[in-house]
């Protein structure tokens, strides 16, 4: 197969055995240019068999939407596991390939005879990656699952919703999209260190743990603030007042602060909605108000008031306008249909253009915008065996073997340096991959500018203090902070000198900003030119929404998510914070890992734009093809599934206590109809399709037999009969649940200020390898002498004139 010499896994080669759990984190490579070979059976992958789907025009072999959106940049090869000449092929193809995805359990491998012991003999180097719903040993990992059920033990969905009702998911599958990004991630980190120590990976990767970093700032809630975060419906998560609103044709997600109050003040006193008194308010103390949990917020509700009257008589497009045109945060809760109109998308060249059906479609297309040509869409997803003499044919070409080496530090980023000027979420997590994994990472705030998330809940004993909050803490470990107040010349000298010294430089900054700085990346690359630059952001640096600021939750309303969580009768009910934020991450980290393999190979550096909202889009790839070809508009529908029934989370015996329980196969019908001890339900409801039209009927009689029971009790004693259920866990669930103390998922550590608490840790583990992370994260400003004096190698005098400067504050 041709290599393409910029894109950055261009050497590699990928046996992708997965099905829809997890086949999208193979296709992150091959968009990055790895030969990606999607290993099939004579029958096809499971994934091919997934819906929604297209209609007849499309070969059968091809109407799966999943696949569609999921199977791009690979290559199909069918092998028959009873026929050796195949085996045979399989053998050639193991030896010569550098990673290996395979879901647990059922994986193809095991139908051949082989696995994880059996490929290492036949290739030592190999990194070998598996993806389950629970990790592939402890308590739970073979329980019966589902979207919902891992979503469920994992966390989020306790967040999600409205209280009164059951939590939700958000009601499109999302597990495995998170866990198969995430899983080309942890082979990123696993491949560094292969290339460090010569030997085998093996990288496990559980889904629920990836739904658990869902949860952001409430995934060690209770061990730090002694309570969980509840859900909160149409209200802003952290404080007592509303992120959604209505208006004429459906929902905004605004906060009332003062940039935006501000922003509307105008039109608000022209119209007569506001007085004229508002001009007079302090705004500056109306922000410190918002920030602090527990004031009055009195005024605040004013102004909530305020744009409720405001939003009311506008379309969600007027006010996105109104929004850009005024530099205020406006976002629409999108349709997938407006999503699919919105012009900023398209003059980002985004959207994947294709025929199905007779029609042209459009699906999420690159998630990144390079310097060099290091991604592209090189070929549609394949028919089934599409490139078996192909492949075959290849067994006589040389192949791509790394150099390897024992190096004192198997740590897979040691010796990398990161610059980050990131603060809240997706910069931050992304750095926090590298500097768990080795990498010296320094954050860059000051005292006059520190990270927003250092006054986020919660707090160590419920007592804000800027070195006491765990939504900055988990975000940031194993990290150096410098104290740099980079409105001081001295600090902008300062920074050029880290750069110098720098492989990597990551900003989310809004565009333009880093540039007036002067370390925009044609000015960096002047003093290091192999320097790797990621620029992060919304909705990306080129664009009319380009300037549009904000967080996770702005991102999430735009992308459509806000509009499948909750319930149809009542507005947007999630995701829980800032849903975004959870997902660009795990793009960034595999790109990033990319990139510095690229450099090592090439020397090249390269800038990297990663607009956070075109990520997050391939999440409702699916989703968005059935509404082109099929007219279905996902929308929020509490826990149910529009092809299989029953689905959904019950109370048991204790207040807001659920357990969730997904049907998928009549077998499972017929053993929970045995359980609640009403086996006639099982031929009155004998199929989805009765199930599915009979779903209100269905869920009373199950309520009224899990009203009755322990949660925890329920959930075995289905789980014992393989029936997919679980508990909504909360994050003091997530603490002792047995599964994540098997796999020490939390990790302890001794922060200076706040005592020895968890750390939420990896998704995944590698083999023969601590995953992190290495150290708590850093009090601000902690490392500032160290950075100067060991990094940066300043003398004495330099140190002095830096903080008399008030550079270093």
């Amino acid at each position: 197969m041709k290599i393409h010499p910029d894109m950055f896994l261009a050497p590699y080669i990928v046996l992708d055995f997965t099905d829809e759990r997890g086949e999208i984190g193979p296709m992150l490579m091959g968009d990055l240019g790895a030969d990606v070979i999607k290993v099939e059976s004579p029958e096809g992958s499971p994934s091919r068999q997934v819906a929604p789907f297209a209609d007849e025009a499309v070969p059968e072999d091809m109407r799966s939407l999943s696949f569609q959106a999921f199977n791009r940049n690979k290559r199909s090869i069918v092998l028959d596991p009873k026929s050796g000449s195949d085996r045979e092929t399989l053998t050639s193809l193991i030896i010569r390939s550098h990673f290996i995805f395979e879901p647990a359990p059922d994986g193809i491998l095991s139908t051949f005879g082989l696995d994880y012991t059996t490929v290492v003999e036949l290739n030592p180097q190999i990194v070998f990656v598996q993806i389950s719903a629970f990790g592939v040993d402890g308590p739970h990992s073979d329980f019966a699952y589902s979207d919902l059920v891992i979503a469920s033990m994992g966390g989020p969905v306790a967040l999600q919703g409205v209280i009164g009702r059951a939590p939700v998911r958000v009601s499109v599958p999302q597990v495995w999209r998170h866990a198969g990004v995430e899983a080309a991630s942890g082979a990123m980190a696993a491949h560094h260190r292969r290339l460090k120590t010569g030997l085998p990976q093996y990288v496990d990767l559980s889904a629920q743990n990836a739904m658990t970093w869902t949860m952001l700032n409430a995934m060690s809630a209770f061990a730090i603030q002694g309570a969980d975060f509840q859900r909160c419906g149409l209200s802003y998560p952290l404080a007592d007042f509303d992120l959604v609103y209505p208006c004429a044709d459906g929902w905004l997600i605004a906060l009332p602060s003062s940039a935006v109050l501000t922003g509307c003040l105008p039109e608000m006193i022209e119209e007569g909605i506001a007085d004229s008194k508002w001009h007079d308010m302090d705004w500056l103390a109306y922000d410190e108000t918002m920030r602090d949990l527990d004031a009055h917020h009195t005024t605040i509700l004013d102004g909530v008031k305020l744009l409720h009257a405001f939003f009311a008589t506008r379309t969600k497009i007027e006010l996105y306008e109104f929004g850009l045109s005024r530099g205020i945060s406006l976002a629409p809760a999108n349709t997938l249909d407006e999503l699919l109109a919105l012009d900023h998308m398209r003059s980002r060249g985004y959207w994947y253009e294709r025929e199905l059906s007779g029609q042209k479609v459009n699906s999420p297309g690159l998630w990144a915008k390079p310097s060099l040509d290091s991604l592209a869409i090189r070929r549609p997803p394949p028919r089934l065996g599409e490139h078996t003499v192909e492949i075959r044919q290849e067994f006589r070409e040389v192949f791509y073997q790394p150099v390897t080496s024992d190096s004192g530090d198997k740590l897979p980023f040691a010796g990398i340096t990161v610059v980050d000027f990131s603060w809240v979420g997706v910069g931050p997590i992304s750095t926090k991959y590298l500097a768990d994994h080795g990498a010296e990472v320094v954050r860059i705030e000051s005292v006059m500018r520190p990270d927003v998330l250092r006054g986020g809940a919660p707090f160590k004993d419920m007592e804000p203090g800027i070195d006491r909050s765990q939504f900055y803490g988990d975000f940031n470990t194993s990290k150096y902070s410098i104290a740099l107040d980079m409105k001081n010349p001295e600090a902008i000298a300062i920074a050029r000198r880290l750069i110098e010294k720098a492989d990597i430089v990551v900003e989310s900054f809004a565009p333009g900003a880093i540039e007036r700085m002067g370390l925009g990346y044609e000015d960096i690359r002047v003093i290091n030119p192999q320097v790797i630059m990621v620029s992060t952001c919304l909705m990306g640096q080129t664009g009319p929404a380009s300037q549009l600021a904000g967080y996770g939750y702005h991102a999430g309303a735009i992308a459509g998510f806000y509009e499948v969580t909750g319930w149809q009768d009542v507005g947007p009910s999630g995701p829980w914070v800032a849903y975004t934020d959870t997902i660009a991450p795990r793009f960034i980290s595999t790109l990033l890992a990319s990139a510095i393999d690229h450099r090592r190979r090439t020397g090249d550096g390269c800038y990297l734009d990663v607009a956070q909202i075109e990520t997050a889009l391939h999440f409702l790839g699916p989703e968005l093809m059935d509404l082109q070809l099929n007219g279905v508009s996902a929308t929020r529908d509490g826990n149910r599934s529009r092809f299989f029934a029953p689905q959904g989370a019950y109370l048991c015996d204790e207040e807001d206590r659920w357990c969730a329980i997904a049907i998928d196969t009549e077998m499972q019908w017929a053993s929970l109809c045995a359980e609640m001890g009403k086996p006639e339900l099982e031929d009155r409801f004998s199929s989805h399709e009765a199930r599915l039209a009979s779903h209100n009927e269905i869920d009373e009689i199950i309520s009224a037999w899990t009203n009755q029971h322990n949660a925890y009790d329920l959930m075995a004693r289905l789980q014992a009969k393989g029936i997919p259920s679980g508990v909504v866990q909360q994050s003091s669930d997530l603490l002792k649940d047995p599964q994540n103390m098997h796999r020490h998922f939390y990790r302890y550590m001794e922060h200076p200020v706040m005592g020895n608490i968890p750390y939420t840790g990896h998704q995944y583990k590698i083999s023969n390898y601590d995953n992190g992370p290495r150290s708590p994260a850093p009090m601000l400003g902690e490392h500032s002498f160290e950075v100067l004096s060991r990094m940066l190698e300043f003398s004495d005098e330099e140190i002095a004139a830096a903080y008399a400067s008030g550079a270093i504050n």
